[in-house]
C-alpha cells in the first residue's frame, strides 16, 4: 500500500534530502584515480553522521555500508571495497539519509578524467529530468516510466527490465514500484503526497543482469557499461518537488 506523506513530513524529507545531497557532493568531489571505494564510503558516512543523519542503507538486512558503489559494468548494489579508481572508469554513487524518521535516496554517475562517455551520461541525466517533470498529480506511473524509456532508447541504449525505482519514506523501499519502461497513461495514478525515488538504470548493451560472487553486486551480463541517476521526488499540488536537488 502506498503511504501518502503530509506537507509537514515532506518538509522533514526535504531537510534530509539536503543532507543526503551534501554527502553525495562530498563523495563525488573526492573521486580521482587511486582512491579506493571504501575511502569514498567513509566520506559519505562521516558527512551524514556529522549532520545528524544515519546511513539509510545500513537499515537493509545484512548490509553494513553507507553507499553502494558501482564501477563500469556494475549497475546497482555494488559493495565498497579496496578497488582503486582508474582514469576512464564510470563510477556510480548511490546513498541515502535517514533523518528524523524519513529516508531520502539519490544516485549519480561520473566519468573519471575523461569525457569519452559524455553522451551516454548526459542521456541518463536528461532522462531523469524528463521523468521528474511527469511526477504530477493526475498523471500515471507510466508517464514517468515512458519518459525514461523514450529518452534512453532513442539515444541507442537500453533500460533495465529487472531493476526499478520505488516509493520512499519511513521505509527506504516502499510501494509503488517506479519502472524505467512503460506506456503513458497507464499504471498507478499519481497522487499528492506520494514520494518516489525515481531511478534511471540503463546500459550501453543488453539489459540482462548477473549477480556477482559477493551476492550483492549486480552487473550487466554482457559486460557493457551501465549508469544510474536517481532523485527523491515529492508529488505536491504545485508540481514535482525534488527533495534531493543536485
Amino acid at each position: 500500500m502506498t503511504t501518502l506523506k503530509t506537507p509537514e513530513e515532506i518538509k522533514v524529507m526535504l531537510e534530509g534530502g539536503k543532507i543526503s545531497t551534501m554527502a553525495l557532493r562530498g563523495v563525488l568531489s573526492a573521486i580521482k584515480p587511486g582512491v579506493t571505494l571504501l575511502a569514498l564510503d567513509t566520506i559519505a558516512h562521516d558527512i551524514l553522521v556529522q549532520n545528524n543523519a544515519k546511513p539509510s542503507f545500513t537499515t537493509v538486512d545484512d548490509y553494513k555500508f553507507t553507499t553502494c558503489i558501482n564501477v563500469n559494468d556494475g549497475i546497482v548494489h555494488g559493495l565498497p571495497n579496496g578497488y582503486k579508481i582508474k582514469s576512464g572508469d564510470l563510477v556510480s554513487i548511490d546513498l541515502g539519509a535517514l533523518y528524523k524518521g524519513f529516508h531520502t535516496d539519490l544516485s549519480y554517475t561520473v566519468e573519471v578524467n575523461s569525457s569519452k562517455e559524455q553522451k551516454f551520461l548526459n542521456t541518463g541525466r536528461l532522462a531523469l529530468d524528463l521523468a521528474i517533470a511527469q511526477a504530477k498529480v493526475g498523471n500515471h506511473m507510466g508517464d514517468i516510466s515512458s519518459a525514461i524509456q523514450k529518452k534512453v532508447e532513442n539515444a541507442g541504449y537500453t533500460v533495465s527490465r529487472d531493476l526499478v525505482g520505488h516509493g520512499v519514506g519511513r521505509e527506504l523501499h516502499e510501494d509503488p514500484y517506479v519502472p524505467g519502461y512503460g506506456s503513458s497513461g497507464k499504471g498507478v495514478l499519481l497522487k499528492e503526497g506520494m514520494v518516489l525515488a525515481i531511478e534511471v538504470l540503463y546500459e550501453k548493451g543488453d539489459p540482462e543482469i548477473v549477480v556477482d560472487f559477493d551476492g550483492w553486486t549486480i552487473r550487466t551480463a554482457d559486460g557493457s557499461l551501465s549508469a544510474l541517476f536517481e532523485a527523491s521526488v515529492a508529488i505536491t499540488k504545485d508540481g514535482p518537488l525534488v527533495l534531493t536537488e543536485f
